[in-house]
């Protein structure tokens, strides 16, 4: 396991992150790299994005959908909410474990669908939210705000909903997030609510010909459609060739352009929320060629390239029944 801590020159927390890593280790073998970052550039080469950031062979397993590079400082959140200028013992502890257990790197095993599934499927337990205490409704009620503003609801438009389970949207919102129907940032704004993400992403989506949200994968986008039982118009672009793909669904049946375009869904190996774990590892590619040669180039990601029917398969099973009534 190879550990990297970026850093900006001087920065208070990178010794502190140091000693939280040794900490976490336990006197496990690891080679631990300190890399001081001083411009933009730089951040973006190495990902990083905030001071400091700690990157386990190559990936930062703490990264926040939607977070852009840079040499500011970095602020981490832990389950009860409260922030910190680096990881705790306990997180960095629980991300040395996924990777040496999951990683493909450590196992030298692929990744089969089932694999994949379970994280885009919360583990068998499937993306829609229970009625008890609210969730459902204030779930379906976010979900139903994104697709109608293409942005996230602001609390005060969430309360008439979580108002009917006796709760209010902080409290059934702060559970959302922890049961992985959503995510939120450091500040507790909601930054994605699967399938949609309230900042840019790859994939663009028109919804029935007007408006436009972002979805967080290709998977997710391609669940819309069976989702809200509209047609609608992914607009993505290959990773790896920066060439668009685009697939239009109307009446129910799906178009590729190109004819050739493919998924690759993929995972990292440690536990993690989706937006972390694999979100960013579910593209379109225009062909074979392009999404193993991305695989090639992210060997800490398993997964494996699935088609055009398969994809549509998942994505309808995983966010149709998002809005369904009971």
């Amino acid at each position: 396991m190879r550990i990297t801590v970026l850093t900006v020159p001087d920065c208070p927390n990178a010794p502190v992150a140091q000693e939280r890593i040794a900490a976490a280790l336990d006197g496990r073998a690891a080679d631990v790299e300190l890399v001081e970052v001083r411009e933009e550039a730089e951040a973006a080469r190495w990902g990083m994005t905030g001071s400091p950031t700690v990157l386990l062979d190559d990936v930062d397993p703490f990264a926040v959908a939607g977070s852009v590079p840079s040499v500011s400082c970095r602020l981490y959140r832990d389950a009860d909410g409260r922030t910190d200028g680096a990881p705790s013992v306990e997180a960095l502890s629980r991300a040395f474990a996924g990777l040496t257990v999951g990683s493909s790197a450590a196992t030298g095993e692929d990744c089969c669908d089932v694999d994949v599934l379970d994280l885009v499927g919360r583990g068998g337990r499937g993306r829609r939210a229970p009625a008890d205490g609210g969730l459902r409704v204030v779930h379906q009620a976010m979900l139903r705000h994104f697709a109608a503003t293409g942005r996230a609801p602001e609390p005060a438009e969430l309360e008439a909903a979580a108002a009917t389970a006796g709760r209010t949207s902080a409290e059934v919102v702060a559970e959302l997030d922890r049961e992985d129907f959503l995510t939120l940032d450091e500040d507790g704004h909601v930054q994605a609510a699967y399938p949609f993400s309230a900042v840019a992403t790859r994939h663009r989506v028109r919804i029935g010909g007007g408006n436009q949200v972002w979805s967080m994968c290709a998977i997710d986008a391609l669940g819309i459609a069976a989702m809200l039982g509209q047609d609608t118009v992914i607009m993505s672009s290959d990773p790896v060739t920066a060439e668009p793909v685009t697939v239009t669904m109307t009446g129910g049946t799906m178009v590729w352009e190109p004819t050739s375009a493919v998924v690759f869904v993929g995972r990292r190996g440690y536990s993690g929320p989706a937006a972390a774990v694999c979100c960013d590892a579910l593209n379109f590619f225009t062909g074979d060629a392009s999404a193993r040669a991305w695989a090639q180039e992210h060997p800490q990601v398993k997964g494996s390239i699935v088609g055009q029917a398969r994809a549509e398969e998942i994505g309808r099973g995983t966010f149709g029944p998002l809005l369904s009534d009971g």
